[in-house]
């Protein structure tokens, strides 16, 4: 077990470039089973997430090697199951993504239930109901078997709720189903338009990318690809809270700008100055968060929601950042029952928050926040953490890091290299 020790106070400013998204490389990693051929992704982030899933994968039969720092090569010629490995499966939700690719190009899936998140539950349902309607039969017990010994068919359907995870697996399993499968409500997160765009490069034609309506038309084989990931448009929001709250200047390199159009919307309400150079952000320094609030003096509010809302990922950011922004602000995270359940450890800290619900909080800013020993709970949570601590006063602990390390490829170092003084050390082993 690792941790964080966190000296707050120093502007981070500098220059970045961001990791690519974590949320389409799991996928893309999946798709890699679709093929016999050798599938090369490049941009791939070195992080836990992503360690676990090429594990499922070689278990499975797949080859898969690192080429250089940020490229994986897959090949799927020799799969010597279709039973995904439960004790992986365990470490990582997105080992489910691993059930439309198998039962599109085998015609089975024994898939064992997915890892959970502490954020709340996520429904398996949309999964379900999109392989029934492409044909297969779902057997549910302790775990879940697919099956399509006729193969899979072109099909309408409507997702009940706009799941990205779903609409993967459902973009993935319809590509190898010939004919057009039109798929309703699907999400449409730049995760999903990067996986439609890999398999199309594989062969499929998808129209609609980007929109939440997509049509599929599916191939019976797919070929190759050699596919770069794109950037993560959540991590660049994470490097602007956190240049924004300690007050440095920061230039991110290589985003993709209309991917950060709610971010920007919603931080700027925050009173965060964002700049466009090109396909660079930069950060001014020695920002002045002022809370805008609505018409008529109400209480602003910031609030997640399906793309292109605001990013569900993003709700603890903000929150955070909200916290040394002068003002009054409802954070309302409508997607996870239990996102919010991070905030009393800001509290310790001297964040002045006031939780509703689990649905909402109260953010009263700015703090004066001070150095405490805290756990990470899940991902964003450590990285809403990491940002209290490094413009807190004083001297932070933050336990539990292998959260962080799950989505934020070399996090200590890369902050390190804007100013920022965080060590990584072993914790102390608790007698029992």
């Amino acid at each position: 077990m690792e941790k964080f020790i966190i000296e707050g106070g120093t502007p981070l400013s500098g220059s970045v470039v961001p990791a690519g998204n974590k949320n389409a490389a799991l996928p893309a990693l999946a798709a890699s089973v679709l093929t016999d051929q050798e599938v090369v992704l490049r941009n791939v982030p070195r992080i836990r997430d992503v360690e676990a899933m090429i594990e499922l994968l070689v278990r499975l039969g797949v080859k898969a090697e690192w080429r250089e720092e940020n490229v994986v090569s897959l090949r799927a010629d020799e799969v010597t199951s279709t039973a995904v490995d439960p004790e992986c499966a365990e470490r990582i939700r997105a080992s489910f993504l691993l059930a439309g690719p198998l039962l599109a190009r085998f015609g089975r899936a024994d898939m064992p239930p997915p890892g959970g998140d502490v954020i709340g539950r996520r429904r398996l349902d949309p999964h379900f109901d999109a392989f029934r309607a492409l044909g297969a039969e779902v057997v549910v017990d302790r775990s879940f078997k697919l099956s399509a010994p006729d193969g899979l068919h072109a099909c309408d359907f409507f997702m009940d709720e706009p799941s990205v995870m779903a609409t993967e697996n459902a973009l993935m399993a319809a590509a190898m189903a010939p004919g057009s499968t039109v798929i309703h409500n699907a999400a449409a997160e730049p995760h999903v338009q990067d996986l439609a765009r890999l398999l199309m490069q594989m062969g499929a034609r998808i129209e609609g990318i980007g929109s939440n309506l997509m049509v599929v038309h599916g191939q019976e084989e797919l070929g190759g690809a050699d596919y770069t990931i794109g950037p993560d448009y959540i991590e660049v929001g994470s490097f602007i809270a956190l240049a924004a709250c300690t007050g440095g200047e920061l230039r991110i390199h290589d985003v993709v700008a209309d991917d950060l159009r709610m971010t920007r919307l919603c931080f700027e309400r925050l009173g965060c100055v964002i700049e466009m150079d090109g396909n660079d952000v930069i950060v001014p320094p020695n920002q002045d968060l002022r809370i805008k609030s609505d018409e008529g003096d109400a209480v602003s509010k910031i609030e997640d929601g399906p793309w292109p809302a605001f990013p569900a990922d993003l709700t603890s950011i903000a929150l955070a950042m909200a916290t040394q922004a002068d003002g009054l602000v409802l954070i309302h995270e409508k997607m996870f029952e239990n996102r919010l359940f991070f905030v009393d450890k800001l509290v310790s800290m001297g964040a002045r928050v006031i939780v509703c619900d689990p649905h909402r909080a109260v953010v009263s800013g700015p703090s004066r926040l001070h150095g405490e020993r805290v756990e990470s709970p899940d991902i964003r949570a450590g990285m809403a953490m990491l940002i209290a601590a490094l413009c807190a006063e004083g001297r932070s602990e933050i336990g539990n890091i292998r959260q962080i390390d799950r989505g934020y490829e070399r996090i200590d170092e890369r902050l390190r290299a804007l100013g920022a003084r965080i060590e990584r050390v072993a914790s102390e082993r608790v007698a029992v």
